[in-house]
Order: C-alpha cells, then structure tokens, then sequence
C-alpha cells in the first residue's frame, strides 16, 4: 500500500505541531555555533502566527528567545529583538489567511527588514560605539548590512523549511495534491 493512499486525519499533523517542540528546537539552533543572524526566531515567528493557536504566536518565539538568553545573555538591545518578535508574529497572524508562498516570501523579507531597522536604530541609539547623529546613525546601518544579508538568508531558509514543510506533510497525511501556488 502506497502512503498517499492512506489516509489520515488532518488533526494528526497539526498535533505534531506543539508549542515545546519549536521551543526547545530554536533553543537549540540559538546556542550551537552558527553563522551570526542565521537563526530560526523570526521562521518560527511568522510560522508560528500563520499555524498556532494564536496565543503561542507570540509566546513561542518570546520563551524561546528568553530560555536562550539564558545562556547567550541579555544586553541594551534585548528589549528591541524582542519587540520585533512580537511584531514579526503579528504579521505571522496576517499571514494566516494569506497562505501563498508569495506571501510567505514576502513576510520573511519584511520580518528581516523589520529586524535589521528595529534592532540597529537601537544598538545605534543605546551604544557609545557610533555618534547620536544622523550621519552615525547611517553609519551603524551601513557597518550592520552583512549582518542583514545574514538575516534574509536565516529567515528565508528557516520560514521556508518550517512553512514547506508544514505544508507538505498536512498534504501527504490527508491525500490532498500538492500545489505550487506563488500569488492566487
């Protein structure tokens, strides 16, 4: 017997899907060495607002980021990363009745624009490192760019392996055909 012929209940896969599972697996990926800004925070932030129930949208990426910081430790821009959470999992909810890849391209580039703009106007403003004028506040965008191509290429991988995945697998436990759709 083929697997695609079996069938199952939808509700199997979305069971999979637990809150502690993304939890501890981000914590994980945070505190193994990895290439600085490729991290799977704001994958599990939108994928999270897009797929959980809507309370762990947010709570998710947050208990995450603070059992991580646990080890990796807080600084003057702790408050900010994790404002951009919050926000990232918002637009996850919007993503939520938009599910295109399109879209989820889209909402991954805006989350890593939202990450770099937010957190870098903070290390910026909270840090001695760069003058409190426009011209510093340039400079420290420009001096965080490799960070930010980072950034696209973590949320970009992990949005995608968390969303395709997801994706995949609900279609092959309940039979349905997969589907390429990029815009409606």
């Amino acid at each position: 017997m083929k697997i695609s012929n079996i069938k199952y209940p939808i509700s199997n896969i979305q069971s999979l899907v637990n809150p502690t599972i993304f939890i501890v697996l981000a914590v994980i990926l945070r505190l193994v060495p990895h290439i600085p800004n490729v991290a799977p925070i704001a994958g599990m932030a939108l994928f999270g607002g897009a797929y959980l129930n809507k309370k762990y949208a947010i709570l998710v990426p947050l208990a995450a980021m603070a059992l991580s910081d646990i080890f990796l430790g807080f600084n003057a821009s702790s408050p900010m990363v994790y404002a951009s959470f919050v926000i990232i999992g918002l637009i996850g909810l919007w993503v939520r009745k938009h599910k295109q890849v399109g879209t989820v391209i889209g909402a991954s580039l805006l989350s890593s624009t939202i990450f770099y703009l937010l957190t870098n106007f903070n290390f910026w403003y909270a840090t001695p490192l760069y003058p409190k004028t426009f011209s510093g506040m340039l400079e420290a965008y420009v001096m965080a760019l490799p960070f930010f191509r980072n950034t696209i290429a973590g949320d970009l991988f992990y949005t995608g392996v968390l969303f395709g995945s997801y994706e995949f697998i609900s279609r092959v436990v309940s039979g349905k055909k997969l589907s390429f759709r990029f815009i409606k």
